[in-house]
């Protein structure tokens, strides 16, 4: 049966190019006024103004009218930590007291809190807590998402996140991709002896990763007093051998040659990028890596945000992600990182809206399945409340601007 959605204030995200947009082509969110959108096995078939909708052709046909509302692609957040366990709210209450990271992991807290709170837990416990999150996540307009490990940091534990991101996978409506961050942190029992962790990531992770089929793609806390340029490149070179692709956390605390380090290693994406030189943007704007900033963490860190306008005015290929982790952006909510993205880092409502759809699906490798509006890409689509604007979601940032959404096709107000 076809789906037909009429009467469409404005149909948004009209794209069928693959390419990944920088510069001013970003502003650029092509739309419909007075649309409609037509549906059929899961996948955009067909879409138009109201003025050219042939009412003739309507045989085993479901026509929902949606005058007022405005419909645009689902977002695609190309960055989270969506598996963990517990919370770790205390935490904020720590920095809201003046503790810094060094005070906050000698109490216990940090990555390593989600280490020990992921060893506790079962696959069943991690994956049933994932999937609740997940739905939720969809319910808030998400139609394709990237999930890493990384509180595991041990080859047990590490098998064991990736493990419920694959079941994740197998269950899940929206495309999902999967990415092993066994450098994340160092564990306890390596802090003295961080090559032995390094030499346990390379010869025993990543050859069981990849036994496993379980990731996509390799990431790297690559930062002072983490992971060392060295240490990044020994890791993402044996990742390569086995297809699994870089997309890298650099420049969070300092400029120190992560950035540097991503382009040359051919990243998919660098991630962060809260600590950028001159030299930083120019370099990763003359190069095919995307910089996909996460205006929530530095929101929740207190940190100074990404120069967002500065990356898109060199011609770097910005996309924005939610970092969704129990640490730093406990919140999966991508209009928030729309709405931060325009007030905090100056983007304009069309750059945030295409970064947050059709670039972060190239941060995915997925363009070619959902972020844009166009004939034979899954039928995943957000349906906004009535609002006078696209604009008006960034503007009136306290408010749910969505009255449904559509993934492959079917309403989840009727799942």
């Amino acid at each position: 049966m076809k789906l037909w959605l009429t009467d469409i204030a404005e149909l948004h995200g009209l794209r069928s190019t693959l390419q990944v947009l920088r510069g001013n082509d970003l502003s650029n969110f092509p739309s419909i006024k007075e649309a409609w959108i037509c549906i059929e096995n899961e996948r955009i078939v067909d879409y138009g103004s109201m003025q050219d909708w042939d009412q003739q052709n309507l045989d085993n046909s479901k026509v929902v009218s949606i005058k007022g509302s405005m419909v645009l692609p689902c977002w695609c957040d190309s960055h989270t930590h969506l598996v963990f366990a517990g919370s770790r709210e205390q935490e904020m209450i720590y920095k809201i007291k003046g503790m810094g990271y060094a005070e906050i992991a000698a109490k216990g807290g940090g990555i390593l809190s989600s280490a020990r709170a992921v060893e506790e837990s079962s696959e069943v416990a991690l994956f049933e807590a994932a999937q609740i999150r997940l739905k939720k996540i969809i319910g808030w307009g998400t139609g394709a998402v990237e999930i890493k490990s990384g509180y595991g940091l041990s080859l047990e534990n590490e098998l064991k996140m990736l493990r419920v991101i694959q079941r994740l996978k197998n269950n899940s409506p929206i495309p999902i991709k999967a990415t092993f961050l066994g450098a994340h942190a160092y564990p306890l029992a390596y802090r003295e002896r961080k090559l032995a962790y390094i030499d346990l990531i390379v010869h025993e992770m990543i050859p069981a990763v990849a036994h496993e089929h379980l990731a996509d793609y390799v990431d790297v806390f690559c930062e002072e007093g983490f992971f060392s340029l060295s240490d990044t490149r020994r890791i993402v070179e044996a990742a390569l051998k086995f297809g699994m692709k870089p997309r890298l956390h650099v420049n969070q605390l300092t400029s120190s040659g992560g950035l540097q380090l991503a382009v040359e290693l051919g990243a998919i994406s660098a991630d962060h990028l809260e600590m950028m030189t001159e030299e930083d943007i120019s370099c990763i704007a003359s190069s095919s890596t995307i910089a996909t900033l996460l205006p929530t963490a530095a929101f929740f860190l207190r940190a100074p945000y990404p120069p967002a306008r500065k990356l898109i005015e060199a011609g770097a290929a910005v996309a924005i992600a939610s970092d969704f982790n129990p640490g730093s952006s406990p919140n999966g909510n991508m209009q928030h990182v729309v709405n931060m993205s325009c007030i905090q880092m100056k983007m304009t409502p069309e750059e945030a809206f295409q970064a947050a759809t059709f670039q972060g699906a190239c941060a995915m490798e997925l363009q070619h399945e959902v972020g844009s509006i166009a004939k034979g890409k899954l039928a995943n689509i957000i349906i906004t409340k009535p609002i006078p604007s696209l604009a008006y979601i960034p503007y009136s940032f306290g408010e749910n601007h969505i009255q449904d959404v559509v993934i492959r096709g079917r309403f989840l107000s009727e799942e």
